[in-house]
């Protein structure tokens, strides 16, 4: 059966790829974290009346 590629070969395509420098993402928050807080003041700490939800009356 014939193989897929020389082992001599291996790792090729990643050792020519120019390396990029990291760019930071102090910015915004990974997703859990900014559910949470988003629960938290939304539910939890929320106003009284700002988060319930008017219903329309039907004529």
């Amino acid at each position: 059966m014939p193989t897929h590629g020389s082992l001599t070969k291996a790792g090729k395509v990643r050792a020519q790829t120019p390396v990029i420098e990291t760019t930071s993402t102090k910015g915004s928050l990974i997703p859990r974290k900014r559910n949470r807080r988003n629960y938290l003041r939304r539910i939890v700490n929320a106003p009284a009346n700002k988060w319930s939800r008017r219903r329309r009356r039907r004529r």
